[in-house]
């Protein structure tokens, strides 16, 4: 019989890969510990290549419910600064400004998490603030706006109309009265709609903000009455979903759910059949930056299979930003049920800001114009 020692295999004698992996899986607070218990741990858990704080950070970020850990994980070292930026995007309001202690971070960090964070068009109050100061100053702008109905720093709500004759209007009305549903039954009457009902489509969800359309459908007897880029926004050309065989999947009863945090398919798989990631942030999507030259990819309730019964849009389409509830965001489906007239909190969207979440627009777009009218 054979003497030998039979090596024992430890965790830290495993590859540094699987190491992170398995850190990935403790909490905060045991991963903070463990970071402690020897050189080799410590080096594993500060480098921001294996990065093991990503999964509980998200984990953290998608219950809305933080350990006490979080609260002050800018005093850990070990923590890679990268994870901040994921935080700083995605994390609530109050818990940035009055609970949580903030990172050292460079200004061109601080820039990356207010584009991440922020719609475009409100980068025209930055004017002298270092990034720093500007992402906090309208981080409490957010705040303040959804804990009171306080419109001073906002006298003027603006939003996008997109008529059936391939132009866009940005209009504007005062944000004290702002109500989208007013106003669209006022251009309901103007295009003798006022007998149908109002669709509402949340178009994107974002850490501060929904993007929401509200328009007709209906079978209409014209096709002169169709607003195909309504069409285009919520259905973007292109990204039909297909089998193996080529057959469109829109049509079988198989629809996509946004999942916070995640892709989530709701039926069978298909081979050959593509999930989309959700849009988190007003930044475009990577898939879209050389539109139209292959597909376009993303992951809001546009990517999905909307059931419209042959219906077609009719009319024009408001889009407009409604700011959300202090609160977690579990789904877009407990988010929506805020929309109907409960909560009256608006912010401004431009056409600038529609281009940020729909890029292809700007090519089906024949005219933009500055105010009412047909900008003849």
């Amino acid at each position: 019989m054979s003497n030998a020692i039979v090596p024992t295999t430890t965790l830290e004698s495993l590859p540094v890969e699987l190491i992170a992996t398995i850190l990935g899986n403790l909490d905060l607070e045991s991963l903070v510990k463990v970071s402690n218990l020897s050189r080799r741990l410590r080096h594993v858990t500060s480098d921001s290549t294996l990065n093991p704080w990503k999964r509980p950070i998200t984990q953290n970020l998608a219950s809305g419910s933080y350990e006490r850990t979080f609260y002050h994980l800018s005093l850990r070292s070990i923590v890679p600064r990268s994870n901040w930026i994921d935080i700083l995007t995605l994390a609530q309001p109050g818990f940035i400004l009055f609970e949580s202690s903030l990172p050292n971070l460079k200004a061109s960090e601080w820039e990356e998490c207010f584009r991440k964070r922020f719609i475009p068009g409100w980068l025209k109050w930055k004017k002298d603030n270092t990034w720093r100061e500007f992402y906090i100053k309208m981080l409490y702008r957010v705040w303040h706006r959804t804990c009171t109905t306080c419109t001073t720093d906002e006298t003027w709500t603006k939003y996008v109309v997109l008529n059936r004759n391939g132009s866009v209007n940005e209009l504007e009305s005062s944000s004290r009265g702002f109500s989208p549903m007013a106003i669209f039954a006022e251009m309901q009457y103007r295009s003798n709609l006022s007998h149908l009902s109002p669709t509402i489509r949340v178009v994107a969800t974002f850490a501060d903000v929904r993007v929401i359309a509200i328009g007709v459908l209906h079978m209409p007897r014209s096709p002169l009455m169709v607003n195909r880029n309504a069409h285009a926004l919520l259905h973007p050309p292109g990204i039909e979903v297909t089998d193996t065989l080529g057959a469109n999947l829109k049509g079988n009863n198989r629809t996509f759910h946004d999942s916070p945090y995640g892709d989530e398919f709701d039926g069978p798989s298909t081979a050959g059949s593509r999930l989309y990631n959700k849009l988190t942030h007003p930044s475009p999507a990577g898939s879209h930056r050389n539109y139209p030259l292959y597909t376009p990819g993303g992951g809001d309730r546009r990517w999905g299979s909307l059931e419209e019964e042959g219906q077609q849009w009719v009319g024009s389409l408001m889009v407009i930003v409604q700011l959300i509830r202090p609160k977690a965001i579990i789904g877009y489906e407990q988010d929506e049920s805020d929309f109907a007239g409960s909560w009256n909190r608006f912010a401004s969207f431009t056409w600038y800001d529609l281009l940020t979440i729909a890029p292809w627009m700007k090519e089906r777009v024949t005219k933009v114009i500055d105010g009412p009218g047909l900008g003849i």
